[in-house]
């Protein structure tokens, strides 16, 4: 049986629920949108089309109201342009409301730290707007594939600040807290980074939109961790195909108090 070709998500959810990759990746049963991965894609859609804003002509002393303005703008450009998406989730006013505001909030808080990262820039270094933005300015959205490992991911973020490259992932979680799942999902990323560029990523982390940026060290510890991970799922999936052989694992995140998992109905898990 050929092996699967895996994704962060999808080791990710095999460690969480074998029974749940099952009817996920091999049965391939559909899965239902919610707000939070609609509002997740369009936070990101302003993060990624941020850095083509024409800034020729900021100056130092407005480009702080600029940042914050155009981001706004972009939110609002965004959330219009998901609308269909937004509909289908049969939100209310009020609902849809709230997340459209909680999403600014989180936006203006990333902005607030462009800022002060530019403002760095700007001060430490005796750079122009320009110069300052365009070296802030990231890889984004970039595709890693790995025919070696069967392994696939998209990278948020690839900065190359002087000597180091930096990879950032962007949440929108509620938590600020580097779980095993968000420490793996890292490791995996400086795993298909290294195959394809030879040399180890000097930090990763995660922009926690509500809060602020967790970095972390990269090294061979977390490389093999992405290896030993990635082996193990492979061993799995390729050996059987058979559904009894994906156990469910029930915990809290099949059915809690305002939602259930995609494949609750199916799976039955409390019968």
């Amino acid at each position: 049986m050929a092996k699967r070709v895996e994704s962060p998500s999808s080791i990710n959810t095999f460690k969480q629920c074998k029974r749940k990759y099952y009817y996920q990746y091999i049965e391939k049963l559909p899965t239902l949108p919610n707000i939070h991965q609609v509002r997740g894609n369009i936070a990101h859609s302003c993060l990624e089309d941020f850095y083509d804003l024409d800034y020729s002509q900021w100056t130092k002393d407005d480009f702080a109201i600029k940042t914050r303005t155009e981001m706004q703008n972009m939110l609002l450009k965004q959330w219009t342009k998901y609308q269909k998406n937004l509909f289908g989730l049969k939100l209310s006013k009020d609902q849809e409301r709230f997340y459209f505001e909680e999403t600014m909030l989180m936006l203006v808080n990333w902005a607030n730290h462009f800022i002060e990262t530019i403002n760095k820039e700007i001060t430490g270094k005796n750079l122009t707007v320009q110069e300052a933005f365009k070296n802030l300015t990231p890889i984004r959205e970039e595709h890693y594939q790995s025919d070696n490992y069967s392994l696939r991911g998209f990278i948020d973020a690839i900065h190359h600040l002087e000597n180091e490259v930096h990879i950032i992932d962007y949440k929108t979680n509620s938590t600020f807290d580097m779980k095993d799942a968000i420490r793996l999902q890292l490791a995996i990323y400086s795993l298909l980074y290294f195959e394809k560029h030879g040399e180890i990523p000097s930090k990763v982390g995660i922009f926690f939109l509500r809060h602020k940026l967790k970095m972390m060290n990269v090294d061979q510890e977390l490389i093999e961790l992405a290896k030993k991970e990635v082996e193990l799922i492979h061993t799995h999936t390729s050996s059987t195909e058979e559904v009894h052989d994906y156990p469910k694992t029930i915990t809290p995140l099949c059915k809690w108090s305002t939602g259930k998992c995609d494949f609750y109905d199916t799976c039955k898990p409390h019968e």
